[in-house]
């Protein structure tokens, strides 16, 4: 897969990929991207961290969304974030990979690009989808959201910019093994 992968790296513009550590709340892109729990009602780590900044106007609007199922995404407006546009996905919890898993996560992020272009979205961040608290592998995740990230832009040309924000120096160095060209 990796050598597939960085055939596909060398076909695009490696520019469109950024890979950063930083506050995704913070951040002065289109869309940010939730790594949501399926009420889409706030809870820990980036979830969590985007209703806090987005203010209590982020969860009357998720409220009426009904949920999300997981490889799924919904959008609502960024509010009191620099981002208009904030897409939540549920990603899975890791079973060991006997639940489909990877075909779920790989799917919160192409649910989540298509999304974007519905909504001509330019920039786009996201965080490490399912890396926390749903406890899954980080290389596996890494691999994934790169693949996924790619195989799009290499048909899309409506994406400027994707940023990959890591919340620590383990998914920082693996997202930077994949996007490295020999």
């Amino acid at each position: 897969m990796l050598f597939q992968l960085s055939l596909l790296v060398k076909s695009m513009n490696k520019d469109k990929i950024k890979i950063i550590n930083a506050d995704i709340t913070k951040l002065d892109v289109d869309a940010i991207v939730n790594a949501a729990n399926q009420a889409l009602c706030g809870g820990g780590g980036v979830d969590g961290a985007i209703h806090r900044a987005a203010g209590p106007e982020l969860l009357d609007v998720c409220k009426t969304l009904g949920g999300c199922n997981t490889g799924l995404a919904k959008r609502t407006p960024g509010f009191n974030l620099a981002a208009s546009h904030i897409i939540h996905t549920v990603g899975p919890v890791w079973y060991g990979g006997h639940k489909n898993e990877e075909d779920l996560l790989a799917s919160c992020y192409l649910e989540t690009l298509k999304l974007a272009s519905i909504h001509n979205v330019k920039s786009i961040a996201f965080p490490a989808i399912s890396t926390g608290a749903y406890r899954f592998p980080i290389k596996k995740a890494c691999d994934i959201a790169i693949k996924t990230i790619v195989e799009y832009l290499s048909s899309d040309n409506q994406l400027e910019r994707v940023l990959l924000v890591c919340f620590d120096a383990k998914i920082e160095r693996q997202y930077q093994k994949l996007l490295v060209i020999k």
